[in-house]
């Protein structure tokens, strides 16, 4: 069945109350069974095997993997399969919402383990206890899911962002659940075909794969093993990477023609202005901007041991992080204040009385009043547990915590746009905050960036979590208590396995010191974003003054092109082609992951995609299909 959604002009001209008395009339499914024993130990167990494969990808290649699309279809798999056997109910698409809330939120519970927490204690060379880790990934977890409850309104209720990795999970489960109709069937083949392109597709790139059966089945030799190009240029015999700008290789500058399937899907989801945002914002960033600096000696290379000089997005990123997060932060702050009823009503409507039923969610959302409370009470155990593990003081920590709300507003409107949570870019601003107010202390740099990457990591991915419900119906509520029965699954699951896989090598000594500590990374697991936040920290010790000059202007610059480009998109309701947000984006992710996402959306739009369909006009095969297209992609892909 088609999911209920308002029209673009609808969203732009209807009042947040029309747009909440719509959803529950139209859309809101009241007491099907949604957060269940079963949907609740789904969710726990597909978690904790999915927050193992993150840490493994994250010391891998430093980035952690949307999981949401796989653990719909994997929980749907299992109980309709039970159910065919006779055993169990009918698995409700609430209840599948549901499991897959718990396990996204488990998924993404290792991203400290290769990252902030890593460097800090490579840094103090201390190895911190295994319960000190689940009791700080989990408490300032919960924080940033208090940070995100006012936020739903906003972005999921009013603005009806489209949370492109959210909304394929969605996408997927209504149309599993839905598939006996002839518009589910019809919705479900085109999935499933696309799903199985996209995984066959994947299967042929991969180099081990390829190698291990090539060679072991078909006795080829390692040199003659066949693979299908993971780029474009590569697919058609060319090779672009050796081509250089300013005598730097475009394979340095990140510049790929990447064939990134799940990044093609989501691009697809994303839509042409966020997609053509971002390819700007790369272009100008990797063609322009990165060659220049390079040439200015403002970027340095990374020295091989064999002598040879390389940059990468690490590299240019240490520059390009800070004039990207500027234009968000700016553009995200003009947002705000244009349109600040969405965030200020629910914390007036609790001190002022209001018209009968003008709130007609009241009964439904999460209660303001949880992180009012919440809040306060959570940021001060936080803070004084910061003290108690890491050193830091208590009111340095609390005076960073506003600027950590800012943060989180910013990182949740780049994933309502892009499904991409910037949150190594957020939490190196509170690096440079901290590095300007307390110079020199590199353990509570790290520490308190640590708290602002949670915090940020965990809003923007209960956001996420809730646009499917939104979409499909579901109570809020019981989506919040499933977000935090992950957070604690993939904690308790993801650390003991962090210490088993990575810290064999490090010698404890009997006075409680250790030795050998920076064996945490390892040359077979690298763990690329620790080298990243101990080069930030320590670039910052002797604070804001020892960034480059040219970094103070770029950042400058990019602040007021954000202002000017959201006052642009206000001021024209929305007309205005261009996203500040997303072209910020493009400052610190890679350029192929962009061409990538650009890829996606301009073919669906010269599919037709986005052309607005007449009064009476039959939508075409591709504008009716292109969502379960798109999901099935990512899903394959994954």
């Amino acid at each position: 069945m088609t999911i209920p959604h308002l029209n673009q002009e609808q969203i732009q001209t209807w009042t947040l109350e029309q747009k909440d008395r719509w959803w529950l009339e139209n859309v809101y499914r009241g007491n099907m069974p949604q957060l269940t024993l079963r949907s609740a130990a789904t969710g726990f167990i597909l978690g904790s095997v999915l927050s193992a494969t993150n840490l493994y990808v994250g010391a891998k290649t430093g980035w952690s993997l949307g999981v949401g699309v796989t653990s719909v279809i994997l929980a749907f798999a299992i109980y309709r399969t039970l159910q065919k056997i006779g055993i169990g109910s009918e698995f409700s698409i609430l209840e599948n919402n549901c499991s897959q809330s718990i396990a996204t939120a488990a998924g993404y519970m290792t991203a400290p383990l290769t990252s902030s927490m890593a460097a800090y204690m490579i840094v103090d060379n201390r190895l911190l206890p295994w319960h000190q880790l689940v009791v700080w990934n989990v408490l300032v977890s919960i924080l940033g899911v208090l940070f995100a409850f006012p936020m739903k309104r906003r972005f999921i209720n009013d603005e009806q962002h489209p949370f492109p990795e959210g909304r394929a999970a969605g996408v997927v489960m209504d149309t599993l659940h839905h598939a006996d109709a002839s518009v589910g069937m019809a919705s479900a083949a085109a999935m499933l075909w696309a799903g199985a392109v996209a995984a066959l597709t994947k299967f042929l790139q991969a180099e081990s794969i390829q190698e291990f059966l090539q060679s072991h089945i078909f006795r080829r030799a390692a040199d003659q093993v066949i693979r299908l190009p993971e780029r474009v240029d590569h697919l058609f015999g060319v090779h672009l990477g050796s081509r250089k700008i300013s005598g730097v290789t475009l394979d340095n500058l990140t510049i790929v023609p990447s064939l990134e399937l799940a990044l093609v899907g989501a691009g697809g989801l994303m839509g042409i202005r966020g997609a053509a945002s971002l390819m700007i914002g790369a272009v100008l960033n990797y063609f322009v901007l990165a060659p220049m600096m390079i040439e200015r000696g403002e970027i340095t290379a990374k020295i091989l041991a064999s002598g040879e000089a390389i940059y990468g997005l690490r590299q240019i990123s240490l520059w390009s992080l800070w004039p990207g997060v500027a234009l968000m932060v700016a553009a995200s702050f003009v947002a705000f204040f244009a349109k600040p009823a969405a965030l200020i009503e629910p914390f007036v409507a609790l001190f002022s009385k209001r018209k009968a039923g003008s709130d007609v969610l009241r009964d439904i959302e999460v209660p303001i009043w949880i992180s009012i409370v919440g809040i306060p009470i959570v940021s001060l155990i936080a803070a004084i547990t910061a003290h108690y593990y890491f050193g830091v003081n208590v009111l340095m920590c609390l005076i960073g915590l506003p600027l950590t709300f800012v943060l989180t507003l910013v990182a949740a409107n780049s994933t309502a746009l892009t499904s991409i949570t910037p949150v190594g870019a957020t939490s190196k601003i509170t690096q440079l905050f901290y590095g300007a107010v307390q110079p020199g202390n590199i353990r509570t740099n790290l520490a308190t960036a640590s708290l602002t990457a949670e915090v940020v990591s965990n809003a923007s991915n209960l956001l996420m979590d809730i646009k499917p419900g939104y979409m499909l119906g579901a109570k809020p509520r019981q989506q919040a208590i499933g977000h935090i029965i992950g957070i604690i699954a993939g904690s308790v699951c993801s650390v003991p396995l962090f210490f088993l896989l990575f810290t064999q090598q490090v010698q404890r000594l009997p006075d409680g010191g250790v030795e050998n500590i920076a064996s945490i990374q390892s040359e077979q697991f690298p763990m690329p974003s620790v080298t990243v936040w101990k080069a930030v920290a320590e670039v910052l010790m002797n604070g804001i003054d020892s960034l480059p000059t040219s970094v103070q202007y770029a950042v400058l610059c990019a602040a007021l092109i954000g202002i000017v480009m959201e006052l642009a998109r206000i001021f024209t309701k929305g007309r205005f082609p261009l996203s500040a947000v997303a072209m910020g984006l493009a400052f610190v992710i890679d350029f192929g992951s962009c061409f990538a996402m650009f890829l996606g959306a301009f073919i669906f739009w010269l599919l037709g995609v986005e052309r607005p369909t007449k009064e009476g006009e039959a939508p075409g095969f591709w504008k009716s299909r292109h969502e379960p297209i798109c999901a099935g992609i990512i899903a394959g892909a994954a």
